[in-house]
């Protein structure tokens, strides 16, 4: 009988994946569906110093975050607590990006951290971006000469997060401190920054934190999701429109519409009610 043992997919490649087990990392022939955090049985194929194996048992999954298309959803990570959004000037972090993410996280159900790199770079633009999203979870560090870093650290106990954000914004220079081991990377040709891997590779920091640094991203399609799912992630437009005095209101034109109102009070910013609408018009157009 083959020995079975149980462990955490840290990397999945498009036919196979890696599984520390045992303190081992053990290639294995994935199942389908395999993503980067399952936790998985599996069986040893081949007694050596490098054993390898086969999944035979996927863990139900405690979180997901799935990247939703037009027929079928691609899962993206699972057993996550934390969707931690990198926010920086350079590259530049848009808020139609954040506003992306923060749909899924709530979709999802993930808690939220915004985490602003390379404060060594001032940028009075991404101020006003962070005050924006004052009613979320925010931290602000430099990587490169290790500012606040150590509030991080501290966050992070006892959460499993993975870094989004744009290719370039520090997510592996993060990564690297955290887990105290320099990670490859390699320039980009257009001068944007550096990036590593085309694959999400998980790292555990102790027993009861780890991270998972994800590719760079420079988009995310959330036009497959429902209407009701784009508003529950506006949670202070969500709020809003349940006072609402009309049914189906579109809370756009609709006079004494509530939403409208508490746009015009300041309780609703402006770039975020742009984007719910922006959002809301690509649905119709899918």
């Amino acid at each position: 009988m083959k020995k079975v043992q149980t462990g955490t997919v840290i990397e999945f490649y498009t036919n196979s994946c890696l599984v520390e087990s045992n303190n081992q990392r053990i290639a294995c022939a994935g199942l389908k569906n395999v993503v980067v955090g399952d936790v998985v049985d599996i069986e040893l194929t081949q007694d050596t110093s490098k054993p390898a194996g086969k999944i035979t048992k996927i863990y139900p999954r405690n979180s997901i975050l799935k990247k939703i298309g037009p027929y079928k959803s691609k899962p993206l990570a699972s057993n996550i607590t934390h969707l931690c959004i990198l926010v920086t000037s350079e590259p530049k972090t848009t808020k139609e990006f954040i506003d992306k993410y923060l749909v899924l996280a709530s979709k999802f159900n993930l808690s939220v951290l915004l985490l602003n790199n390379k404060t060594d770079i001032e940028d009075n633009a991404i101020k006003e971006l962070l005050n924006t999203y004052k009613g979320y979870e925010i931290i602000r560090i430099s990587a490169k000469s290790g500012s606040n870093f150590q509030e991080l650290k501290k966050w992070i106990l006892g959460k499993s997060i993975i870094f989004v954000g744009n290719s370039g914004s520090g997510k592996s220079t993060i990564t690297s401190k955290l887990i105290g081991k320099d990670l490859k990377t390699s320039k980009l040709s257009n001068n944007q920054g550096v990036h590593t891997t085309s694959i999400s590779s998980l790292y555990k920091i102790d027993d009861v934190s780890s991270v998972i640094d994800s590719p760079g991203v420079r988009d995310i399609e959330i036009s497959y999701l429902s209407k009701e799912e784009i508003l529950t992630g506006f949670p202070e437009i969500f709020e809003a429109s349940k006072k609402c005095k009309y049914n189906n209101c579109n809370h756009l034109n609709n006079d004494d519409c509530e939403v409208i109102n508490s746009l015009k009070s300041n309780i609703i910013s402006n770039s975020r009610y742009q984007n719910y609408i922006k959002f809301i018009k690509n649905l119709e157009n899918v």
